[in-house]
């Protein structure tokens, strides 16, 4: 689901962050003590090779996947794609997965709707899969009503934009708006196939997925998609879970040059936070939950919403952010609410759409 997330604006010491816990128990809220085991998830983590994950041995890791990052590619992607297609498939096994990702151009002129979106093709062990991803301007989360008077303008582009990608793919999905839920919805034709929609805001999904037993049938469907970027520079990333080195070794010569990133969950304490960030600096991030609650504990007269006050680990120190499911006060009062809140100023911030 979309979310709406604010953020502090200076560096912070880790005694900071627990001071604010304080601060949060002290409005009847349960922040995690510094002794609780969290899941703190590592994004961005830069390394020179696959063998420098080894810096966190001392926590217990999951859902490790290893990233090639390229900037500015000007390429073949169904040269790239299948480059690492023949490499999986030597290598598969239950567990493991393999994507590839690519922007494309919406046509037409967007209003609502950033003008480029992104494409995953992606290998698992009994399927292939092809996933496009739209980006709005603004983030509108379900049950928000702020932009009711642009509802027929969202849905228009919403759907001429799923519309286009869904030609080009040539897939048996159809786009259509919903007048009693007021949102888009997509459907398939084939029933035998998985359509998997998400990352929904107001207005219906802004992501789909669709499935095939062919691991094969949409290499070259997502490289016409690919091809409407008009073979401008663009942002590539490649990602590999499940693998061991030999296989990872052989991932990386599919196309020498690609920088190399970690991601993935680690289990410790949250006084260990530090520790963690010092193991994957200098370029690592790192976001853990500090606490969760809902937001009439503290603003009866407000809407109800789900919110996470997180801890967020980069370059060598912290800030906090806020993440909420959606508004729960007028727009004009939120960043003086949430500053209130955590005892220090903050920031809108949406996260970027395109890991």
């Amino acid at each position: 689901m979309r979310e709406r997330r604010w953020e502090t604006r200076s560096k912070l010491g880790f005694d900071d962050v627990l001071g604010v816990a304080e601060r949060l128990a002290g409005r009847g809220l349960a922040p995690a003590a510094p002794a609780k085991d969290v899941i703190c998830y590592v994004e961005e983590w830069e390394v020179r090779s696959p063998e420098d994950f080894d810096q966190l041995d001392p926590w217990a890791t999951e859902d490790v996947t290893l990233v090639h990052l390229r900037d500015g590619w000007r390429g073949d992607f169904f040269l790239l794609a299948g480059g690492y297609h023949t490499v999986y498939q030597r290598h598969q096994s239950v567990g493991t997965y393999c994507s590839v990702s690519h922007p494309w151009r919406i046509p037409g002129a967007m209003a609502l709707h950033h003008p480029r979106g992104m494409l995953w093709l992606g290998f698992r062990h009994t399927h292939g899969f092809i996933r496009v991803r739209l980006h709005t301007v603004e983030v509108i989360t379900p049950g928000e009503t702020r932009a009711d008077d642009r509802r027929a303008t969202w849905l228009d582009e919403r759907q001429r934009a799923f519309l286009a990608a869904i030609a080009v793919l040539d897939l048996p999905i159809e786009a259509e708006a919903d007048v009693d839920k007021g949102g888009l919805v997509l459907t398939t034709t084939d029933t035998r196939t998985p359509l998997l929609c998400s990352w929904p805001d107001a207005f219906g999904p802004c992501q789909f997925e669709y499935n095939s037993p062919d691991a094969f049938e949409f290499l070259v469907p997502a490289s016409r998609l690919a091809a409407t970027h008009g073979g401008e520079a663009a942002r590539v990333r490649a990602y590999l879970t499940g693998f061991a080195e030999p296989a990872l070794d052989e991932f990386q010569a599919v196309e020498p040059g690609a920088r190399l990133a970690y991601r993935c969950s680690v289990h410790c304490p949250l006084d260990e936070l530090p520790e963690v960030l010092s193991a994957i600096a200098p370029a690592g991030r790192l976001y853990a939950t500090l606490c969760e609650f809902q937001t009439q504990q503290l603003v009866p007269e407000g809407t109800d919403a789900s919110a996470i006050v997180g801890i967020v680990g980069l370059e060598g120190g912290f800030q906090l952010e806020v993440r909420l499911n959606r508004a729960p006060l007028p727009e004009d009062e939120m960043a003086g609410w949430l500053g209130k809140l955590v005892g220090m100023p903050v920031t809108y911030a949406p996260l970027p759409p395109f890991p």
